[in-house]
């Protein structure tokens, strides 16, 4: 894949460098090799719109657990239309219901993280096996978890095999504020509940209203749990380990 050299080359070339170049520079390593994960959160839905102006047409997709809030659904469908594109919707093996008989109802609320890894990481993983790098919209200040988010990792996929595959954080260095102005100034169509007190949206029974107006974009996920990330940014074994 990527020798470490080069991993640090580019993380000092993209430190503060403007998207769109990480961009142009994954579409020319990658092509449509390289696809953006999104949840709708702000920052992936900026990171869409500056591939389509650059006419950098990465696949898009979305883990639809079955749980998600009826206003993300539809975000989805606007989106679409919006960029003119289809987001695919990446589904777990089991359907909630189908779920509930093999683990008992509300496996949420007794084990948030064998949830989160059934409707979400496995079929992440799936997904992943098709791609050379996963594009996503981690920014270092959203919270403490992500603060030391390179732009270029290196993970070990498949460890029986020895398989990397490249994530990408292009919007690591942009703020909150940066983000949302770009989006109002842009005309992007976001999720209603942010204007709800919804500061990051997830599966609707886990995640609430937080009054909090800190540094933690995340609250109000996993509220009453130690909880702080679903397990698809954790799962991998990180190959090379280098900060800027």
């Amino acid at each position: 894949m990527l020798p470490k050299s080069e991993i640090e080359e580019l993380n000092g070339r993209f430190v503060e460098a403007p998207t769109e170049e990480i961009l142009e520079w994954a579409w020319g390593q990658f092509g449509d090799r390289a696809a953006i994960g999104t949840s709708f959160q702000g920052a992936g839905l900026v990171m869409m719109h500056l591939a389509k102006q650059r006419g950098l047409k990465f696949p898009v997709f979305t883990l639809d657990t079955g749980l998600l809030f009826p206003e993300t659904l539809k975000l989805k469908r606007r989106l679409e239309d919006f960029f003119e594109l289809t987001i695919e919707p990446l589904h777990p093996d089991l359907t909630v219901e189908q779920q509930e008989s093999a683990q008992g109802p509300e496996l949420w609320k007794r084990d948030p993280d064998l949830c989160c890894t059934m409707r979400k990481v496995l079929p992440l993983q799936n997904k992943l096996q098709d791609l050379d790098c996963w594009m996503t919209g981690l920014r270092r200040q959203q919270s403490d978890t992500r603060a030391s988010v390179d732009v270029v990792e290196v993970y070990i996929f498949d460890e029986s095999t020895g398989r990397e595959i490249v994530k990408l954080n292009p919007m690591a260095h942009w703020k909150r504020e940066t983000v949302w102005e770009y989006i109002a100034a842009q005309g992007i169509p976001y999720n209603p509940l942010h204007d709800q007190g919804y500061r990051s949206i997830g599966c609707q029974p886990c995640t609430h209203r937080t009054s909090e107006q800190g540094n933690d974009e995340r609250a109000g996920r996993w509220t009453g749990f130690s909880k702080v990330e679903c397990g698809i940014h954790t799962f991998m074994s990180k190959k090379v380990d280098f900060q800027i």
